[in-house]
């Protein structure tokens, strides 16, 4: 069985979106994380900013690129909901840490409020996906 009979045959929620909109709003995310998340490293990798701040970050994009090949290759709901939760967690780290730390920076925090909401939409729909479907994980 393929990926999309997989995840097609899921039970899920009636508030969960077509499958169809999660490339679109994906692609206009990650525009938001490359631009804000470079600025963040660059100004780690400049001295400007303590690495400490940027590490949130950098465990972030590790969770987030983590979460496709969890759900989808393994095919494991439970793991997947794991991850996200730690996505979401190291995002609200990072944009509080970059807020306090960085002024100057203060705009990544606001640009990535899409992000955040959209996780913790995302999570909603992982957490539940994976209740119906619990015998399935």
């Amino acid at each position: 069985m393929n990926t999309y009979d997989w995840y097609s045959r899921l039970k899920k929620p009636a508030w969960a979106p077509p499958s169809w909109l999660f490339g679109p709003v994906w692609t206009v995310l990650y525009v938001i994380i490359a631009v804000s998340f470079s600025a963040v490293l660059y100004a780690a990798f400049t001295g400007t900013l303590a690495w400490i701040v940027a590490l949130p970050f950098v465990l972030n994009l590790i969770f987030n690129f983590a979460f496709t090949p969890i759900q989808f290759g393994l095919k494991n709901n439970l793991l997947a909901a794991l991850d996200i939760l730690l996505v979401v967690g190291t995002l609200i780290w990072a944009l509080v840490a970059v807020w306090s730390a960085s002024p100057g920076l203060h705009w990544v925090s606001l640009a990535n409020l899409p992000y955040l909401l959209w996780g913790l939409f995302a999570t909603c729909l992982q957490l539940t996906v994976t209740y119906l479907n619990r015998k399935r994980s």
